[in-house]
């Protein structure tokens, strides 16, 4: 007895910390695209070079090697969350769970019979918001207001989307979740016995008084009481509801969280995850401060003259001011200077002329403590 007096003292009420949880997520990812690092967005992927910006170093879409440990990494980080801590994503930090959960807690101060209503008309502003900061991932905050009204593509990318938000929390709420949520159908495949979850006692079901508060509660509409279901999200409403009754009979909440966090499984996983998160990392640092390519140009021209194509791509966060050369023998013909912001990528052309006899040349890249040479064919 005194042990169940003991766990009934240190109830969690779930919903303070979740609505902590919720604005501070609402937060970091509202005011994420205003972070800037090295002169650049924290985290951003530029469509028209086609560059993720990575808290303060960028991943070409090019660098393929890069853009698949970036992926494992990722699949591994979000197997490994599942499979330890269930669908705590879903009902904790979730945005569709976020948005819907705050526009509640604000309808509701305007009562239980109009809160319905009033959640809709509180959804589309707020789906705006969410709408104009996906862009933000996309195309730098102050670009996007400066070109919201005088680009029709920014336009209509943003009334597009805020409809889709709109229309999506409005009309299919909580059944998203339900039924379409692609991540809650691999669930399935990732929970084992020992997974996070909400669970309903059984050996106490003699002593619930069946006053369904839990069922009420539950924002996904299902009953706890009936066993584990793939529709749960783990957002602990139901504890908090069962709570209030539970405590004046001196007894815990009848559903509560249930599982095992620290086990082998879980310690592997972690270990994968992690290993390939530092994988990653030494991937990204051992590239090179700059990356030179040159290729033939394939045209007709006069003998002993070829045209070649180049790219100078910059990974580091300062500007650059290189200049080619050519060997002895070899005249470039064209701009050798150049200028390569933080981040950057410089792509030109130039004419190469040497004479008979010639079958390879040579192009070097100096400047800023930088020496690259490459070699390539002459004809």
């Amino acid at each position: 007895m005194q042990r169940i007096k003991s766990s009934i003292m240190k109830q969690i009420v779930w919903k303070r910390y979740r609505r902590v949880v919720e604005l501070l997520q609402a937060l970091l990812l509202t005011g994420l695209p205003f972070l800037r690092i090295n002169g650049q967005s924290a985290l951003r992927f530029d469509i028209a070079e086609l560059n993720l910006y990575f808290f303060g170093t960028v991943i070409r879409i090019g660098e393929f090697y890069l853009v698949l440990g970036a992926t494992l990494f990722l699949l591994l980080f979000i197997g490994t969350v599942t499979v330890i801590l269930g669908r705590v994503w879903c009902g904790w930090l979730c945005p569709q769970t976020v948005l819907l959960d705050l526009t509640e807690s604000l309808a509701s101060v305007f009562g239980k019979k109009r809160s319905g209503t009033i959640q809709k008309f509180i959804l589309l502003p707020l789906s705006a918001l969410v709408a104009i900061t996906m862009i933000w991932y996309f195309v730098p905050p102050v670009e996007t207001m400066n070109r919201l009204m005088t680009s029709p593509l920014i336009a209509g990318f943003f009334l597009v989307l805020w409809a889709s938000v709109y229309l999506e929390l409005a009309v299919l709420g909580r059944g998203f979740c339900t039924s379409i949520c692609p991540y809650a159908m691999m669930q399935n495949a990732l929970f084992d016995k020992e997974t996070l979850v909400i669970e309903y006692d059984r050996s106490r079901d003699a002593t619930c008084m069946k006053c369904d508060d839990c069922v009420r509660a539950c924002p996904v509409g299902i009953d706890i009481k009936e066993g584990l279901s793939n529709r749960c999200i783990a957002c602990a409403e139901c504890i908090d509801a069962c709570w209030p009754k539970s405590r004046k009979r001196s007894l815990p909440p009848f559903p509560n969280y249930k599982g095992k966090m620290m086990r082998p499984k879980a310690w592997l996983l972690e270990g994968v995850t992690i290993a390939s998160a530092l994988v990653l990392a030494l991937l990204i640092a051992a590239r090179p401060t700059v990356e030179f390519m040159v290729n033939r140009v394939q045209e007709p021209l006069p003998t002993g003259l070829n045209r070649y194509a180049y790219s100078i791509c910059n990974n580091s966060s300062k500007p650059l001011e290189l200049e080619l050369s050519a060997p002895d023998g070899v005249t470039l013909i064209g701009e050798n200077r150049v200028a390569v912001k933080p981040y950057g990528v410089v792509r030109g052309k130039l004419l190469l002329k040497a004479g008979a006899g010639q079958d390879k040349v040579r192009l070097n890249l100096r400047g800023n403590g930088i020496s690259l040479t490459r070699e390539t064919g002459f004809l």
